[in-house]
């Protein structure tokens, strides 16, 4: 593949990375309580709400400039990393509550090993990312 159709397709799975990224961001501003409601019991919930989507923005907007692309890949791949206790109190939570369908049971479990692939594309994203 030539170097400058591998830099495009680098610039577009950042984009969409950067488009993931900065609407699960805004999403923590928009319906917070969803967010509150999914922080281990260890946090403080509104607080780690605010700063995941905070954190979240943050990174959407440097994976959109290939000077802050690297650092953000990486970052990406810290809180995909970071946020899975999230996902895992989630399942616990809906698994154990007798209001919640077989099918949201069965989405929140599925769930959890697609934060691995997260991982990963943030990963190669930092790494493809130019130098600078």
């Amino acid at each position: 593949m030539r170097r400058r159709e591998r830099i495009r397709r680098a610039t577009r799975t950042a984009g969409l990375l950067a488009v993931l990224l900065g609407g699960a961001g805004v999403t923590h501003f928009a319906r917070p309580r969803h967010y509150d409601r999914i922080v281990p019991d260890a946090l403080p919930p509104r607080l780690t709400t605010v700063v995941s989507g905070v954190a979240e923005l943050g990174i959407a907007a440097g994976l959109a400039f290939p000077a802050t692309r690297r650092a953000s890949g990486w970052a990406a791949a810290a809180l995909f990393a970071a946020v899975f206790p999230a996902n895992v109190k989630m399942a616990n939570d809906l698994l154990d509550s007798p209001r919640s369908t077989r099918a949201m049971r069965l989405v929140s479990v599925l769930r959890l090993p697609l934060q691995a692939p997260l991982v990963l594309w943030a990963v190669r994203v930092g790494r493809h990312a130019p130098k600078r």
